[in-house]
């Protein structure tokens, strides 16, 4: 299965390329080659994500130089996971785009996203600190592409708020990276894994300095408080096909927290200690309570969108920063959970904007199909908040179940904020759908787009199927979080200082 690891870096890539070359200007041939590579990219990622399952982890050792010194790319049960989520929700996301015709809307749309569909899956699979940092960049490349895919002054403007934010948290990232490799000789995470317990005394501030950096770095990709105020601007202003692609985005973020805290920096390791929950349980929860509010508050449905995806951030973060086998899981399943949900409430809000004069939730005005899309509205509405039947309930459930044993100060913080997206998601929904519009206005005729309306249930059934399945998922996942914090297997599968 080793080379198989490398596809879902390598295949997007010679796509994006032959786009460019050879495809360009020709839509057509464009969105079939994206389609197409999308498929093979899904079929890969099941692959893998069984491969993972039945064998445990994997590394790809890349020219076969053997890790620490050449690039490798490990697979297990989470990057595979992740992968996995990555695939579809760029399948979905591109049917969506094809059937509502935004790819035409701007060129290079389809390259773009081959090249984001490259650095976030090599963000997954990489094994080494480095190389982290390069995907990084390719991703912030391609989601900058995209994120002005369609022109406009207020489009352009978050998008250059956009990437300050990310150019500074790139300029952190090195600056920890030659930090962490002063002091230990290495970036490859399981040899570092291996070689901090062993650390000089007199190194430990140094790694604790590294740690930190790291820790704001991941903090600006995951949108936690005060890092957050990029994505705001960004996530509403940005096409709605995108800004639900971009739901997983923020995700990797909270896998490299994952990573590192299980496996370079553990709760063991003397030289950090609880440093890492010391600084994301507060930050966690105040993410929790400034999105609650943005939703709160929101004055159009893709800002409340945007509030929304950082309150489900600061859900997941909350459940990383226990650090346990039991918060990790917990975390992984709002993980998912929460990528599905905010790419579905950006969609329905696209969908709506096209069938309103407005988007402005203060001001009533007709909508086309309003009963279809009212019914999409109130599911992911239910989703977002938490409320029960679906997933969001039970992901809330899970992590404050993981906190039961601090319930004084961590449950009334999120069942508030839970309280408090509810009247947000409700008040949007009475605007927009049952508030009395002006006698003279008429909705905005419905346009033909029904395969953007599949791609669209089809993220829904998504979300249900979540729901449906949660019992095995659910012990799925404790069995991978369970190998996260026990990273003996992962270790080995690098063979450091080995061949192939």
């Amino acid at each position: 299965m080793s080379h198989w690891i490398i596809v879902p870096v390598v295949l997007p890539a010679l796509v994006a390329a032959l786009m460019v070359l050879v495809l360009r200007g020709r839509l057509t041939l464009q969105r079939i080659a994206s389609l197409a590579t999308l498929v093979a990219l899904n079929a890969v990622a099941i692959a893998l994500l069984s491969s993972a399952t039945l064998h445990g982890p994997e590394a790809y050792f890349l020219g076969d130089w053997p890790a620490p010194f050449g690039i490798v790319l490990v697979l297990d049960r989470l990057s595979a996971l992740m992968v996995t989520l990555l695939s579809g929700l760029a399948l979905l996301t591109t049917l969506y785009a094809i059937g509502s015709n935004w790819d035409a809307k701007g060129t290079h749309f389809h390259p773009l996203t081959m090249f984001l569909l490259m650095g976030v899956a090599g963000a997954f699979l990489t094994g080494d600190a480095f190389n982290l940092f390069v995907f990084f960049e390719v991703l912030l490349i391609a989601s900058y592409g995209l994120m002005i895919h369609g022109g406009g002054e207020a489009r352009t403007r978050a998008g250059i708020q956009y990437i300050a934010f990310n150019l500074v948290g790139s300029a952190l990232f090195l600056f920890a990276l030659a930090l962490l490799y002063a002091t230990t000789g290495t970036l490859n995470f399981a040899d570092l894994a291996q070689k901090l317990p062993a650390l000089p005394p007199e190194d430990a501030a140094l790694l604790r300095v590294a740690a930190v950096m790291l820790l704001l770095v991941f903090a600006i990709k995951g949108a936690l408080v005060p890092l957050q105020f990029w994505l705001p601007g960004t996530y509403a202003n940005a096409p709605g096909v995108v800004a639900a692609l971009f739901a997983i985005m923020t995700k990797v973020g909270a896998y490299a927290t994952i990573r590192l805290a299980t496996l370079v920096f553990p709760l063991d390791l003397s030289a950090t200690g609880t440093l890492i929950p010391a600084i994301l349980l507060p930050t966690a929860l105040a993410t929790l309570a400034i999105g609650s509010l943005g939703v709160l508050g929101a004055t159009t449905l893709p800002r409340l969108a945007a509030f929304a995806a950082i309150a489900s951030m600061g859900t997941a973060f909350l459940a990383i920063a226990h650090m346990t086998p039991r918060g990790t899981s917990a975390a992984l399943y709002y993980i998912l959970h929460s990528t599905l949900a905010t790419a579905l409430i950006f969609l329905v809000a696209d969908l709506v904007e096209r069938r309103r004069a407005h988007l402005a939730l203060r001001s009533a005005a007709p909508v086309s199909q309003s009963g279809l899309m009212a019914a999409l509205f109130l599911a992911v509405a239910v989703a977002l908040a938490g409320m029960p039947p679906l997933s969001g309930f039970i992901g809330k459930l899970m992590v404050l179940d993981v906190w039961r044993d601090d319930a004084l100060v961590i449950w009334p913080a999120v069942l508030i904020s839970s309280f408090l997206m509810l009247l947000g998601l409700a008040r949007a929904g009475s605007g927009l759908f049952w508030k009395p519009a002006e006698a003279a206005a008429s909705p905005a005729p419905p346009p033909d787009e029904p395969l953007a309306l599949l791609a669209t249930f089809a993220l829904l059934a998504a979300v249900v199927a979540l729901t449906l399945a949660a019992g095995p998922i659910t012990d799925w996942l404790t069995t991978t979080a369970e190998a996260l914090h026990a990273p003996e297997a992962y270790i080995a599968a690098n063979r450091i200082g080995g061949g192939t």
